[in-house]
Formats: structure tokens, C-alpha cells, sequence
């Protein structure tokens, strides 16, 4: 019976990528989530198939999770990746009933990222040693992550056709190879000009790199984990003792705006977030921003 429930995890797969348009990691975590409880069905229910498990199997499986060393957040995520499977089956005709639409996942509160004050910003980006060869390339990239709110991953991605300077904007491929345009700041712009005409314009280009923005020294397009890095680095020389990565200033740029009294739907759309609910989280402004609001516009303050 294992043989059939990998048949159907594979045409998953397939699923996943060709309909739902999900990244390769996403991918990878159903598919692997859904494995888990093949296998457990292999060991304790042999005569089952994904096609005629009752909730009642699945609640045992939920139940032998819990018996592990494993997160809240690790437990949700497969019972999230096997409701994905049961609704895809369900899609597909292959089921009629869905079993999996009862299942409880652990509740889980929403971890907010660390936030980086207007301040802090400032000091982080008036950190960067200009004089340095790489100065102007590391300031450029911090002022974009900022400015346009941009994914680490479409900061590595983005190539030079994709700056629209002429009107201020990026055209980004973000989650599921979907578009978007995203305003960037003149300030972005003001280094990034910099760092292509009087850095990037003299170095030696790796081929197949030609038409990636961000280069590292070797002539190739910067790695993910290479941003990582030099945040870490910016971080130490500002003097900032907080946990800050690419997604610290995704997280600051929304939370800016939001502050700063950004309508939650263009934040959404600039952010390329697919469900506004996502865009939420966002909004945990504090509480003396919200003191202002009501002091601001309350009509009995």
C-alpha cells in the first residue's frame, strides 16, 4: 500500500508546482509532511490508502506527534501539509469526503519579527564605510531592503531590466514567480546609481551574471546567505544589539509605513503578500503610536 501512497504524493507534487505555483521549499515540506504519515499508516494501518483513511487514523497520528520532541509550529505544519494533501484529493475527485477537515492543529501565537526604529536605520546605513570597495554596493542593498520592502531572494534576484528608474520602481518575482511593482526610494536609487556606475562598472563579470544587479567579488550574483552576512556585519559596526536580518527591514518598512498612516492594502500589495490577513501582522504598532491616534482623532480624547 506504500507503493500507492507514494503515487499520489508525486502527482501532489505536480499539483503543487504546476497549479499552485508553490517554491521548491514548499514544496518539499508537503510532500515531506505528507511522507511522515505514509509511513506511519505503512507501520499501523498497512491495509489503509491516503483514499480510504478515516479521520479517526489521522487523529492518531496527530496524537503519536504530540508524543514527540517537536514544536508547536513543526506539529501545525504537517497537519497544515496534510490538510493541503486531503484538499487536494479532494479537488481531484479522487475522495469524496474529506477526512482531514476536522483535524485540530496546536494554536499557535503570532511571533512578531523584530522591528528597527527610523533611528536605528539611519545608524545602521551611516555604519557602512563608503571608502571601502564594497561600501557603496552594501549601502545600496540595505537603502533597497528598506525602501521597497523587497524579500531577500528578490534582492539576489534582481536584474538590472527590472529597475525602472525613470519612474521609481522595481519589478520584483516574488513568491510563486509572481510579479509585482514596488516603489523605491530616491535615496536607493542615489546608491544604487553610485554602486553601477562607479563600482560595478569595473569589474570583471562572471558569465551568466551580466544581468544580476548585486555582485560579489568574484563577479557573480550575491548569495542569500552573503546578505545575511553583511546585515550581521552593519549590525556590529553600528553598534545594534538586536537579532537583525533581511526580514528586519521588510519588517521596519511595513511597519513604517503603517505608522505613518499607509492604507493596509497597498502595504499588502507593495509587500506581495496574497492574503491581507498576512499583511496584519505588521500593524502590532505600540502603544504610545496608538495613544497619539486616539489623542489625534478621538473626538472625546
Amino acid at each position: 500500500m506504500y507503493k500507492v501512497w507514494q503515487s499520489h504524493i508525486k502527482q501532489f507534487r505536480h499539483y503543487l508546482k504546476l497549479e499552485r505555483s508553490l517554491s521548491e521549499n514548499s514544496i518539499e515540506a508537503y510532500t515531506r509532511d505528507v511522507g511522515k504519515l505514509a509511513k506511519y499508516c505503512e507501520t499501523n494501518f498497512p491495509e489503509k490508502s491516503p483514499l480510504n483513511l478515516e479521520l479517526e487514523h489521522l487523529r492518531r497520528f496527530v496524537n503519536e506527534l504530540a508524543q514527540l520532541e517537536i514544536s508547536d509550529y513543526t506539529h501545525a505544519r504537517i497537519i497544515s501539509g496534510i490538510k493541503a494533501f486531503y484538499k487536494y484529493l479532494m479537488y481531484e475527485d479522487r475522495i469524496t469526503e474529506d477526512p482531514a477537515q476536522l483535524l485540530e492543529a496546536p494554536k499557535l501565537g503570532r511571533k512578531l519579527p523584530d522591528t528597527l526604529s527610523y533611528q536605528e536605520i539611519v545608524q545602521l546605513l551611516e555604519a557602512i564605510p563608503l571608502g571601502e570597495s564594497e561600501g557603496h554596493r552594501n549601502r545600496a542593498i540595505l537603502e533597497m531592503l528598506y525602501s521597497s520592502g523587497l524579500r531577500v531572494s528578490e534582492l539576489t534576484e534582481l536584474k538590472k531590466g527590472q529597475v525602472y528608474e525613470d519612474v521609481g520602481f522595481l519589478r520584483v518575482t516574488g513568491k510563486g514567480n509572481k510579479e509585482r511593482l514596488v516603489p523605491i526610494g530616491t535615496d536607493a536609487l542615489k546608491y544604487l546609481n553610485i554602486y553601477k556606475d562607479e563600482v560595478r562598472v569595473h569589474q570583471n563579470i562572471a558569465k551568466g551574471h551580466e544581468e544580476f544587479v548585486f555582485l560579489n567579488r568574484r563577479g557573480k550574483k550575491l548569495s542569500r546567505v552573503m546578505i545575511f552576512l553583511i546585515i550581521k556585519k552593519t549590525a556590529e559596526q553600528a553598534g545594534i544589539d538586536k537579532n537583525i536580518s533581511p526580514h528586519t527591514f521588510r519588517h521596519s518598512f511595513a511597519t513604517h509605513l503603517i505608522e505613518g498612516g499607509a492604507d493596509l492594502r497597498a502595504v499588502q500589495e507593495m509587500l506581495g503578500h496574497e492574503s491581507i490577513t498576512t499583511t496584519e501582522i505588521y500593524t502590532h504598532l505600540d502603544r504610545d503610536y496608538l495613544r497619539q491616534v486616539l489623542t489625534d482623532f478621538h473626538p472625546r480624547k
